[in-house]
């Protein structure tokens, strides 16, 4: 093989444009890469110990993710919110992780086949962009639930940027627009992409979740149980 001497200048744009194909390989590698239940399951064994029914459970989410990619948003988000609150019973953090506010991943909230209102949120939430809905559609949303006067969370669904969101919750299995939610005053919103305040005043992004410790530490944990770090999130 004859090596071929290169200029300077064009070498260097060369080793430029290597890494570039390089990096985007890679992105591309980690946005598309799949989830691997066999070793998503012996992580979660590893870390959490025998999984017992909730392999049932995870099992059962594997297979309704393969199976719901093909219908309308609409019906997609119909069967993952009726999925979780039925898969799932609420209790509270204290009485369940024995902190005043633990943000479970899906598989850890699965094992347990319990868990409170932003676990049912973060579950739904993972599930529709794994389905395929896109990030600027879904926000997990915090809101004060005025009938028992206590913080609470949902995931709020955007069919387009300006379009009333439709409002998915751990307190019913039906889907209604947030105009039919006047028991919900909502405070804030996040997803995979920002922040926004969400009040009286409209929607206004205000940042990004790096503001969000718990969103982070999430993250982590998902990874370490064998997500992929996808910044589809």
């Amino acid at each position: 093989m004859f090596a071929v001497a290169i200029p300077w200048p064009l070498n260097a744009i060369v080793r430029r444009l290597g890494l570039a194909v390089l990096l985007g390989c890679l992105w591309l590698g980690i946005t598309q890469a799949d989830w691997d239940f066999s070793q998503i399951s012996r992580r979660a064994q590893a870390l959490y110990g025998p999984l017992g029914p909730g392999q049932g459970r995870i099992d059962a989410w594997q297979n309704l993710l393969s199976t719901q990619k093909q219908g309308s948003e609409m019906e997609q988000l119909q069967v993952v919110n009726l999925f979780f609150n039925k898969q799932l019973r609420y209790v509270e953090d204290i009485d369940l992780w024995h902190e005043v506010d633990y943000w479970a991943t899906p598989v850890q909230s699965l094992i347990k086949g319990a868990g409170d209102c932003e676990d049912y949120a973060i579950a739904k939430y993972f599930s529709l962009r794994r389905i395929g809905i896109p990030a600027e559609k879904l926000r997990i949303t915090y809101v004060k639930a005025l009938r028992q006067n206590r913080a609470h969370m949902v995931l709020t669904y955007y069919s387009s940027p300006q379009a009333q969101p439709l409002v998915l919750d751990s307190l019913m299995d039906a889907i209604k627009p947030a105009s039919q939610r006047t028991d919900l005053l909502p405070v804030y919103a996040f997803n995979g992409e920002g922040l926004w305040l969400t009040g009286a005043g409209g929607n206004r992004k205000v940042g990004d979740t790096k503001r969000l410790s718990r969103w982070q530490d999430l993250l982590k944990k998902m990874q370490a149980e064998g997500f992929p770090a996808e910044p589809v999130y």
